[in-house]
């Protein structure tokens, strides 16, 4: 989900809470995150079979466990990585400027792990699934209720509303068979943890949409 955006924060005047400034630890959060995917990948590329140790397969899930946390850390390949961690790296700073650093890494974890967890349950048994896309879509969700309006270019290129990007990338890449190898459940628990968390802090906070 290749996404750049553009003026990302766009502050009301009536808004009650102020926005953090775009330095210091709202940066750092994020890169940290940026930083663990990337240690993971140059892992992988040093031993493969990482992929496979770590990766999430259904049919081996009882007997690693582990892998419902460490399969959002890896990736199959440099863009695949690229994709996913320039898309926190915008999103990421915007959302953790609205809701904090807490419920941020909250969604973050959250949406990764129940995406893994729906490839579980609806994936192929004996396939492996890789990637942050399950958390980076969470992320992308609270965006999408908290400011669906904000202008982001496509490819660079296009700008569109926030909401029809999401829209566009989650059809291309989410829908069953579109696209062979896209792990799909993945993308539809992380969108749908970001979207109900976007509700709730939507409702417990004093923000507009714009």
């Amino acid at each position: 989900m290749p996404l750049s955006d553009r003026d990302y924060m766009k502050q009301s005047p009536r808004q009650v809470r102020r926005m953090k400034s775009p330095g210091g630890f709202v940066l750092n959060s994020v890169l940290i995150l940026i930083v663990i995917n990337l240690v993971f990948f140059i892992a992988t590329l040093i031993r493969s079979s990482l992929i496979v140790e770590l990766g999430i397969s259904p049919a081996f899930f009882t007997e690693r466990p582990w892998t419902i946390l460490t399969a959002m850390f890896i990736h199959s390949g440099f863009w695949h990585l690229f994709a996913n961690m320039i898309t926190l790296y915008f999103f990421g700073r915007a959302v953790y400027q609205m809701v904090g650093p807490n419920r941020f890494l909250l969604v973050y974890l959250i949406g990764g792990v129940a995406g893994n967890l729906l490839y579980v349950l609806l994936g192929e048994p004996f396939s492996i699934a890789v990637g942050a896309s399950g958390a980076v879509y969470a992320v992308a969700g609270v965006l999408v209720v908290m400011a669906p309006n904000i202008r982001v270019m496509l490819y660079f290129l296009i700008p569109l509303p926030l909401w029809v990007v999401v829209l566009i990338f989650f059809v291309i890449w989410s829908i069953p068979g579109l696209i062979p190898g896209i792990a799909w459940q993945a993308h539809l628990g992380g969108l749908v943890v970001g979207l109900a968390a976007g509700y709730y802090f939507r409702r417990r906070s004093r923000y507009y949409v714009f």
